[in-house]
């Protein structure tokens, strides 16, 4: 009985009404008044203060006061870091190209004969090369090779299948990253491409031209990549740092498309995917591309 009575004479309390006045002094006239209970006055101290923190927020999110904030500038500086390290290379190559061009033309002036490889040499990254290059195509050693093979193999069924086989033959896949393989084509056990260890930062490029399918992060195979080719291939780029292109894109063979850059806090090294479907099922990349 004691505690309901203590709990009552509380919350009566609360509810008690304070009456705050201003009055003249000189005529004790009152001038102001305010009627208010502990309850009311905590209610609109709450309501003042959830103002006053909706107010800083929106000053601090929506001036440059946010950049003070610890770790708030750092991703967008490593951002605009890694744009103007990309546009600093593209402007390095376009004037090393630039370089050769002229060079070339004083040769040409001065009557000597032209380096013809000299702008392959410093592209050898994100060169653009022709299907109809003539440095690719199949001697004719290699063609009997092929032809007599392909004789031979017919009935093989552990092969790929003749569809897939012709609509190759005259096409020229490019390497689209440098490193070593860890694990091989296997889709019996899920392993639908390769998977490459890469030693240092590397350029991926394009397989061979196509136009983006999607570019963007997965939670499983980080920033990815996937391309569509004639001829019903589809060639699918996993464990990118970052990507150089975006859906809709269109690509030229060799064309860089992608960065993969080492971390070294990782002791199991920094792996690549990469993975060539042809209408809707996965071929073993290592048939049409030599990795080393």
């Amino acid at each position: 009985m004691a505690k309901k009575k203590n709990k009552h004479n509380f919350w009566k309390r609360l509810h008690f009404k304070y009456r705050l006045s201003v009055m003249n002094e000189n005529t004790l006239e009152e001038l102001w008044k305010i009627n208010a209970s502990m309850f009311s006055g905590a209610v609109l101290l709450l309501v003042f203060a959830g103002f006053l923190v909706t107010i800083t927020s929106v000053i601090i999110i929506a001036t440059p006061i946010r950049y003070y904030l610890p770790g708030y500038l750092d991703a967008e500086i490593r951002e605009q870091a890694i744009r103007m390290a990309f546009k600093t290379d593209s402007l390095q190559e376009q004037i090393d190209n630039q370089n050769i061009y002229i060079s070339n033309l004083q040769q040409v002036f001065a009557g000597k004969i032209l380096n013809t490889d000299s702008v392959k040499t410093i592209m050898a990254d994100t060169v653009s090369v022709s299907d109809t290059d003539p440095s690719l195509q199949k001697s004719k050693a290699e063609r009997e090779f092929v032809q007599r093979y392909e004789e031979e193999e017919k009935y093989n069924l552990s092969v790929l299948p003749p569809s897939v086989t012709s609509s190759a033959e005259s096409l020229i896949f490019y390497k689209p990253v440098n490193g070593s393989i860890v694990s091989k084509f296997n889709p019996y056990n899920g392993q639908h491409g390769l998977t490459l260890k890469i030693v240092s930062k590397e350029t991926v490029s394009a397989v061979m031209a196509g136009t983006v399918l999607s570019a963007n992060y997965d939670i499983n195979g980080g920033y990815t990549i996937q391309i569509q080719h004639k001829n019903g291939y589809v060639s699918v780029y996993t464990g990118n740092t970052s990507l150089l292109k975006q859906t809709g894109d269109k690509v030229r063979t060799g064309e860089a498309i992608a960065v993969i850059e080492s971390d070294k806090n990782k002791s199991t090294g920094t792996f690549a995917g990469f993975e060539l479907w042809y209408k809707g099922t996965p071929v073993n990349p290592e048939d049409f591309i030599l990795f080393k």
